[in-house]
């Protein structure tokens, strides 16, 4: 006996295949790896910042303490007679410089304090980049300047007398190169920093 035509209800149609799943957390698309390279890049340029940051801090903050100590010591450099710093223009131009170098650096110091402990800006980005730049170069300048100036004068006196007067005065100049040292490198450090500015 013949086996039966099969009703219209009872007929089974093949289900379609299912498309192959996708892995939505671990794409590779060229979209992904371009999201994660801007991602990268981002987070390398803030690194990059944060260092800056604190590296002009720490040189600013050693400019200051080698410029307030050179103050305090040709300042307090007066032994009578002929042993006083105020009789000798090369050692008011050094005192002078120390005093400014001192203002300078610990303006700039409580500035980068107060921005790193609110996270803002005194002035915009753009004028704070060529302040820097610019006052850091120029007080490294004018450390150089006075205590160049005031190398020979002090090698004279060393010649005929070496006592507390020109060993006080020596210690002065010689903080004062450190001094220029350290805003030399805080300058190189600005100019980094203002070359890579963006104003977007």
């Amino acid at each position: 006996m013949d086996d039966p035509i099969p009703k219209p209800d009872q007929l089974v149609t093949p289900s379609p295949p299912l498309p192959p799943s996708r892995d939505l957390e671990n794409q590779t698309g060229p979209q992904n790896s371009a999201a994660a390279g801007v991602v990268s890049n981002i987070l390398r340029r803030w690194k990059r910042e944060d260092f800056l940051k604190k590296a002009s801090l720490a040189l600013r903050a050693l400019a200051f303490l080698f410029s307030f100590l050179a103050f305090i010591i040709m300042a307090s450099n007066n032994h009578g007679d002929w042993k006083d710093f105020n009789k000798y223009e090369e050692y008011r131009y050094v005192l002078g410089i120390a005093i400014l170098s001192t203002l300078y650096t610990g303006l700039q110091v409580l500035r980068q304090l107060h921005e790193i402990h609110t996270a803002r800006e005194i002035l915009p980005r753009r004028n704070l980049g060529i302040i820097d730049f610019s006052g850091d170069q120029i007080a490294a300048y004018l450390l150089i300047s006075a205590a160049s100036s005031a190398v020979p004068l002090t090698n004279r006196m060393r010649e005929g007398a070496d006592n507390i007067f020109t060993d006080s005065s020596a210690a002065a100049i010689s903080i004062e190169f450190f001094a220029f040292f350290s805003l030399g490198l805080s300058a190189i450090v600005s100019g980094y920093k203002l070359s890579k500015q963006t104003y977007i």
